[in-house]
């Protein structure tokens, strides 16, 4: 596989894909019911909201019994993801050869960005530490729109594209999960997943049929070009 004539950018995932990390994944799965059980919902409210993995049973009796707390909920919830993304911030780092592969795309013409679910802050935070924030020209994070807005909602590519002045169908968008997966397809962008985060090969193609294209680590990509 060689990239696309058309192909003018490559949108990256920042987790798993550019970065490793080791945020505790479990801790920010209960971001959202840690604030309804500080805001008092009852547990077979939030119960509810487990099984439906939405927060609709949790929203509707805040509107019913304390509507006055949904103002900045969305923040807060948002806030609270941040704290835990930054408990290990101190010892991410940059995949091998992540670093080299951006440096040989901006060489080519190609635009760079990082398209993440993590707060700006923590982003900005990682990024910067390792030294290759100003490697890309564009950061989309989670809470830079509304929460609607993000992975894997067409929505946020189709921000990173506006602020390098790409169409999503010309441009690839690498990651590690299938919410990753999802923002390029539903988007129209292509998309090449790696197998450094989450989702080994037999998961990928699982979940979006053999023909995925997948590699061990983003440094692979270098053999597309």
């Amino acid at each position: 596989m060689a990239l696309d004539a058309h192909i003018k950018a490559i949108g990256f995932d920042m987790d798993g894909t550019v970065m490793d990390t080791k945020v505790d994944y479990v801790k920010l799965a209960r971001v959202v019911e840690d604030e309804f059980i500080d805001l008092g919902v009852p547990t077979e409210v939030i119960d509810q909201d487990k099984v439906a993995s939405t927060m609709n049973y949790g929203i509707k009796w805040l509107m019913e019994n304390k509507p006055e707390s949904l103002v900045g909920m969305e923040k807060r919830i948002g806030d609270r993801a941040t704290v835990i993304e930054c408990e290990n911030a101190s010892i991410a780092k940059p995949f091998p050869g992540a670093v080299e592969l951006i440096k040989d795309l901006k060489s080519m013409g190609y635009k760079v960005a990082i398209l993440t679910r993590g707060g700006r802050e923590y982003a900005e935070k990682i990024l910067t530490a390792s030294g290759i924030i100003g490697l890309f020209d564009a950061l989309v994070a989670r809470d830079d729109y509304p929460q609607a807005e993000a992975k894997p909602s067409p929505k946020s590519m189709e921000h990173m594209c506006e602020k390098i002045g790409v169409d999503p169908k010309d441009t690839i968008y690498v990651g590690d999960g299938t919410v990753d997966w999802l923002t390029a397809v539903n988007s129209g962008s292509q998309f090449i997943g790696v197998e450094s985060g989450h989702t080994d090969r037999e998961a990928w193609v699982k979940a979006a049929g053999a023909d995925i294209v997948t590699v061990p680590t983003v440094a692979e990509i270098r053999q597309f070009l």
